[in-house]
């Protein structure tokens, strides 16, 4: 089952995508389960309710999708798709995950995942622009298998780990390298506003299949800078899920981003700087392809000196 959530008037829905069709998700419950699921039929309560039966579920959605057109939204060009699940409660990074990346930054592989946060104010959808080119010359590239938690873990081992796991989205982990380098923690070059394109949807754990058997590529305007395959990662999606679970209870809706592969642009001679206009496009095998394009600081103030 591929999750979106679509822009309403009421805010963002949760939503189905069958055959590049997009179906409301309260009315599909509804249908599939006879639960009153709420007002707001957010892709955060749908995981709280449903996370622990995702894949029993996903297989009744689907054919109720194909079966009652009245729940469809419309078809996939005629619907605004905003970020997967837009309010995580957490939003938890893994640094040099891939053994290649690890060799192009110089270090030594790392004993244990290195974690850090991003905030979740970050997070655009896949029809949004990538902000931060006002701030930096500097803003680099970095496409990510993004892990979505169903149900709550702590202290979980690493064979049940992926019974936690709800699915899985393509992240894009833009980054500021100038303000990621000016001190010790990396938050700020993380944290710019519109940095963290992911989606196109929250693909579950039953059509994904073993998520360390899956192809990753990186184009910048059409150009392929980063390939590589999941099974590279150092830390697997189940011991990273794992791990974290140790010193702090994940839920659902909680996004992992497991780290990315070498080829960034940051470390390319010369380096290669993402610029407004630009196009970036990220395909991971199972799970999608998510597009975003560099917004233009210049043409957004002069569209907004025009409308005042």
């Amino acid at each position: 089952m591929k999750i979106v959530s679509y822009a309403h008037d009421s805010g963002a829905r949760g939503g189905v995508l069958v055959d590049d069709s997009v179906y409301d998700l309260e009315d599909l419950l509804d249908a599939a389960d006879g639960a009153v699921f709420g007002s707001t039929a957010s892709v955060r309560e749908f995981l709280s309710l449903y996370g622990d039966r995702l894949g029993a579920l996903s297989a009744e959605i689907v054919r109720l999708a194909g079966a009652n057109a009245r729940d469809r939204v419309g078809a996939r060009s005629e619907v605004r798709l905003t970020a997967p699940l837009p309010d995580p409660a957490k939003v938890l990074c893994v640094g040099l995950n891939y053994r290649d990346h690890v060799a192009e930054t110089g270090r030594a592989l790392p004993e244990y995942p290195d974690i850090f946060p991003k905030f979740a104010s970050t997070m655009i959808g896949p029809e949004d622009e990538i902000g931060g080119a006002d701030i930096t010359e500097n803003l680099d590239f970095e496409g990510e298998l993004a892990v979505v938690i169903g149900r709550s873990a702590s202290r979980v081992g690493p064979d049940e780990a992926l019974d936690h796991v709800a699915g899985f989205a393509v992240l894009n982990d833009i980054t500021a390298r100038d303000l990621q380098y000016r001190g010790t923690q990396w938050l700020a070059g993380k944290s710019v506003d519109g940095s963290t394109p992911w989606g196109p949807a929250i693909v579950t754990l039953d059509e994904v299949g073993d998520p360390q058997s899956l192809e990753l590529a990186t184009r910048v305007n059409g150009v392929e800078l980063q390939r590589s395959n999941t099974r590279h990662q150092i830390f697997r999606v189940a011991d990273i899920v794992s791990y974290l679970s140790r010193f702090l209870t994940l839920s659902p809706g909680d996004v992992i981003a497991t780290g990315t592969p070498q080829g960034i642009g940051a470390k390319r001679n010369p380096p290669i700087w993402l610029h407004p206009g630009d196009e970036i496009e990220i395909e991971i095998e199972r799970v999608g392809v998510l597009s975003n394009r560099v917004a233009d600081p210049a043409a957004a103030a002069a569209n907004t000196q025009a409308n005042t």
